[in-house]
């Protein structure tokens, strides 16, 4: 395996970076992660813009898009899977023990992981905890993950794979590295940015494609809904057939409208893979 680290390919054993960089000391980064199909990354161009965004929002100097793309085809290239996560890091650099940033210069990671088509169908379960839609990282694609770490394990503890959060107005908002979506009375919503969800790459795209509805909802939409699927880079959409104690039949998960998203975002994503 090779990682691209600040310039340059290296061994993964010999991909370092320093003990004092701010994104380990304090979460001072963000990070894009890049469905790789057969050496080719879906939706870049996408991923980069967001990458971009969420730099500018932290206050990191704008990176340099064109090394980070040609950091990725370097990495591709350099690590042939079938189906890869491909992973941008961007963070503050070294800096001193704090939260003040040092003038070291930005570092930038590129890694990729060798990933497995995810299953049909999955169990979430919603969680005590909220995701806070005013907080100063709203929106930001950050390192700062302690919280869905957190959520994660209280969701495979359970038997699930993904942990779903409510804001702090109990809407619905998002999962701990995914979008939801919802049917009620056959029409499909997710929730709008303004709950604090991430714009997710395939959350935009799916709403783009198959006309979801942005519906502020309340956490216990997922009691009635009739459908309920997951968005992210690598479920693309997945279909859910258990919300905690809730269990949908197996004929009706994936639903109609679950399986026309899925199958519509299939061709459309294999037809363009940078749409």
């Amino acid at each position: 395996m090779r990682i691209w680290v600040n310039g340059e390919l290296r061994p993964a054993d010999a991909a370092q970076v320093s003990v004092l960089d701010h994104g380990l000391t304090v979460g001072d980064g963000v990070f894009e992660t890049v469905k790789a199909v057969r050496g080719r990354p879906f939706a870049l161009t996408r991923h980069l813009r967001r990458l971009a965004r969420s730099a500018h929002g932290l206050g990191l100097p704008e990176p340099d898009l064109d090394e980070v793309r040609r950091a990725c085809t370097a990495v591709l290239d350099a690590n042939p899977v079938e189906l890869g996560r491909l992973r941008v890091t961007y963070t503050g650099g070294v800096s001193p023990l704090g939260s003040d940033r040092g003038d070291a210069g930005a570092t930038l990671v590129v890694a990729l992981g060798e990933s497995r088509r995810r299953p049909d169908t999955t169990a979430v379960v919603t969680v005590p905890w909220t995701r806070n839609e005013r907080g100063a990282l709203t929106g930001l694609k950050t390192t700062s993950y302690g919280e869905n770490v957190v959520a994660l394990a209280h969701a495979r503890e359970r038997g699930a794979s993904e942990a779903l959060f409510a804001n702090t107005t109990g809407a619905l908002c998002e999962g701990t590295g995914s979008n939801v979506f919802v049917v009620l009375d056959g029409v499909l919503h997710t929730p709008p940015l303004a709950s604090g969800c991430l714009a997710g790459i395939t959350r935009e795209l799916t709403a783009e494609w198959c006309g979801a509805r942005e519906t502020e909802l309340p956490l216990d939409a997922l009691e009635h809904a009739e459908e309920i699927f997951l968005t992210s880079t690598l479920r693309d959409v997945q279909a859910v057939h258990r919300v905690d104690g809730r269990s949908f039949d197996a004929a009706d998960a994936p639903g109609p409208v679950t399986a026309k998203a899925t199958r519509v975002f299939e061709e459309r994503s294999g037809a363009d893979l940078d749409p």
